[in-house]
């Protein structure tokens, strides 16, 4: 494919011009970034070794763990250095390669999140059904889905980012490379372009989460054949997946749903869905549930010993 630009590199303005600022921020970003990827590998270990957390729930807990830690690493650390650096540029390799990271594991995240209210529905609907419709087939026939269609849906802005011409202009009003500011930088019309984004992250993130959203009210509303205690454990499950789908579909419906522009709010709401997600989903999930922080406690403890 060839490459059609004059631009060998982009310059970041980053979250804000303030040196000040830049120093709190990477102070407060830095310390978001290690306790995101500690808090993520806490949980994949937790799940790798505690024989009480075999279901199929924490398996997918697991692996949107791992999705988390690695989306977090695709640009925190770079904005974390460029906080520091008076030079705050990506070549145009690595602004490519970021945007690609970026949705595959985003777009794998999306669709995991929607795999795991699959579970959910058929774990509480279906409960003598649960372990035979969810095996371990199904398990990694669902996470297999779940990649693939992340990374069409990178394939697909890639594609167009790599054929887009960019004659001078190299300045991007963000802290990361993302469709928008890149388009905004193109020197040809990107009517159709905009249209395909809107449609590849708006029109699919808007799809997903009603769907999200209908499917844990079919579920909510069959909580009334379970007892007092399923209904509690339910409700705390479902409530920790709907939180985290709330927080990450709403930013991202904002930004992509609308017709293709920028705003000056828009990095900031990427800051919650790249940076605060990844760091709250550990926090709910765990703190939510039972098993898990019982697991977690005996598997601190047997460390101690």
């Amino acid at each position: 494919m060839k490459q059609r630009t004059n631009v060998t590199e982009f310059v970041l303005l980053g979250l804000t011009q303030s040196l000040q600022g830049q120093k709190i921020l990477f102070v407060v970003f830095l310390f978001i970034y290690i306790v995101t990827v500690v808090g993520n590998l806490v949980i994949v270990v937790t799940v790798v070794v505690s024989p009480t957390l075999g279901a199929p729930m924490y398996f997918f807990l697991a692996c949107l763990s791992v999705m988390d830690a690695v989306y977090s690493t695709t640009i925190t650390p770079n904005m974390i250095i460029n906080l520091v650096h008076e030079k705050k540029t990506i070549s145009f390799e690595a602004c490519m390669s970021q945007l690609f990271t970026e949705h595959l594991f985003g777009g794998a995240e999306i669709l995991l999140l929607v795999v795991m209210a699959y579970d959910r529905y058929v774990a509480i609907c279906k409960p003598l059904h649960y372990l035979t419709i969810v095996n371990q087939r199904v398990c990694i026939l669902l996470l297999l889905l779940a990649w693939v269609g992340g990374f069409l849906h990178a394939v697909v802005h890639l594609f167009f980012a790599l054929n887009l011409p960019f004659c001078g202009p190299n300045v991007i009003d963000h802290f990361g490379c993302d469709m928008y500011p890149l388009l905004k930088l193109a020197c040809t019309d990107t009517y159709f372009i905009g249209l395909s984004v809107v449609a590849n992250d708006g029109v699919i993130c808007v799809v997903i989460f009603m769907l999200l959203l209908i499917s844990y009210g079919v579920i909510l509303h069959s909580l009334k054949n379970l007892s007092q205690e399923g209904k509690r454990k339910a409700l705390s499950t479902c409530g920790s997946h709907i939180t985290v789908v709330v927080l990450f579909f709403v930013p991202c419906i904002f930004i992509y749903v609308r017709p293709p522009s920028t705003l000056p709010i828009d990095k900031y709401l990427s800051v919650f869905y790249t940076v605060v997600t990844p760091l709250l989903n550990p926090l709910i999930y765990t703190l939510r549930n039972g098993e898990m922080k019982s697991a977690m406690k005996k598997l601190w403890t047997r460390n101690r010993k």
